[in-house]
């Protein structure tokens, strides 16, 4: 089993990794502790002050969420 596919994010953690995905997100509308849980979990980085999306939270945000998963299915 892939490791990307085992986190079990909050919405508000999915939305802020969803709003990473743009080149210079408006990091005013983000929640500041939910970005640094994303931090903390390698999904996202700081670069020069700001959050940014990291490759493995890429591939964690095209997985989706496993909690959406069954209601695709």
């Amino acid at each position: 089993m892939n490791a990307d596919i085992d986190y079990d994010l909050t919405p508000d953690q999915w939305e802020a990794l969803k709003a990473l995905r743009a080149p210079a997100p408006n990091s005013r509308g983000l929640i500041r502790h939910v970005v640094e849980n994303l931090v903390a979990l390698g999904l996202a980085a700081m670069t020069d002050d700001r959050p940014v999306i990291t490759r493995k939270g890429r591939s964690v945000l095209l997985r989706g969420s496993p909690r959406l998963w069954d209601v695709a299915a």
